[in-house]
């Protein structure tokens, strides 16, 4: 899923604590796609919504911090050393995805040969894939780390969801109320369906909903520290993986597996 034409950071002008130009940083940063290295001031305004004079101060700072590099050839701006080495912070930090691999290509060996298996993180509305193992078939999901996922309308955002204290439902819903103010009800009934489908079934559930092609399930995984939640899916095409069989065939799998991921498993 591609980001969209403009983001809406959803600035919270009248919260004292929020430094809203940080926060305008950093949505420079989130301009740039999978798919691009070079930027101009014109497409970064274009995609925030900001002036372009307050672009051009904001690309000025993040070049001097080493966050952007500049070309003086075009004009354009690209991802600096700054941003590399915040991600190798972030990165460093993922224990629980790098313990995920092995649980992943065991669900992957399953009867299905062709299964995908994900672990992701949330932000803001979406769960974004940190580790994607893929069967080797040539008919499976092309889903890469990095993709996006609806939060509320896909099985692994579902699964982050039921982790959730109702506080960050909350705050989630407030966010979709700014961003997406038509499709709140819609939320709050994807959400039910979270809390429901974790509570009786031990995982949550995603056939068709997101994409009609894709049937997944899903659990989360709590971080041994506790401080972050993720989640673990497995699923693939439609017409090659069914929800009886992820039902029959994955789903006990796919809890054991994140027992052994989660903070539950050592408490």
């Amino acid at each position: 899923m591609d980001a969209p034409d403009q983001i809406d950071s959803g600035l919270e002008s009248d919260d004292r604590n929020f430094i809203t130009a940080l926060a305008r940083g950093l949505e420079v940063l989130r301009c740039f796609r999978p798919s691009e290295t070079e930027l101009t001031n014109q497409e970064i305004a274009a995609r925030t919504g900001l002036p372009k004079a307050t672009i051009s101060r904001l690309t000025y700072t993040l070049r001097r911090l080493d966050y952007l590099v500049h070309s003086e050839r075009n004009g354009t701006y690209r991802l600096g050393p700054g941003v590399l080495a915040l991600g190798y912070g972030v990165l460093a930090g993922m224990e629980t995805s790098e313990r995920a691999r092995p649980e992943m290509r065991a669900l992957c060996e399953g009867p299905n040969p062709h299964v995908t298996a994900a672990f992701a993180e949330h932000h803001r509305l979406q769960a974004v894939y940190v580790g994607v193992q893929r069967s080797q078939q040539a008919v499976s999901l092309t889903m890469n780390v990095g993709a996006r996922l609806p939060l509320f309308h896909s099985a692994i955002g579902r699964a982050i969801l039921a982790a959730m204290t109702e506080e960050q439902h909350e705050h989630l819903l407030h966010l979709a109320e700014r961003e997406r103010p038509d499709d709140v009800p819609r939320y709050r009934q994807s959400l039910a369906r979270a809390i429901e489908d974790y509570a009786t079934l031990g995982y949550t559930t995603g056939y068709g909903d997101w994409r009609p092609e894709i049937n997944g399930i899903a659990v989360p995984v709590v971080s041994l520290n506790g401080d972050r939640i993720f989640a673990m899916n497995v699923g693939g095409p439609s017409f090659l993986v069914s929800p009886e069989e992820l039902r029959d065939a994955y789903s006990e799998r796919l809890l054991t597996a994140a027992a052994s991921l989660s903070r539950r498993a050592v408490e």
